[in-house]
C-alpha cells in the first residue's frame, strides 16, 4: 500500500495545506483528498508542482509500504 506523508512535509517546511493548495493550483477539498490518502490518482504534473514547492523528493510524500493480506498484481494475471 502507498503511505501519503505530505502532512509531515507540511509541518517540516512550517505551511498550511491551504498555503500549498493556493500554490499548486488545486483547490483545499482536492489537496485535503490528497493528503489523507483518500486519491485514487494522482497527476505527475501536480506531484511535480507539489515537491518543487516544499523542495523534497517524491518518495518524502509517498512511501510504499507491503501489505501481506493483499494479492500481488502477479497472482491476478
Amino acid at each position: 500500500m502507498i503511505i501519503v506523508n505530505l502532512d509531515v512535509m507540511l509541518a517540516k517546511r512550517k505551511m498550511t495545506l491551504s498555503e500549498l493548495s493556493d500554490k499548486v493550483g488545486l483547490t483545499l477539498s482536492n489537496m485535503s483528498i490528497f493528503k489523507t490518502g483518500k486519491l485514487r490518482a494522482i497527476r505527475i504534473s501536480t506531484l511535480d508542482a507539489v515537491c518543487r514547492i516544499l523542495e523534497c523528493e517524491v518518495g518524502d510524500i509517498l512511501e510504499y509500504v507491503p501489505d501481506d493480506n493483499k494479492e500481488t498484481l502477479s497472482d491476478t494475471q
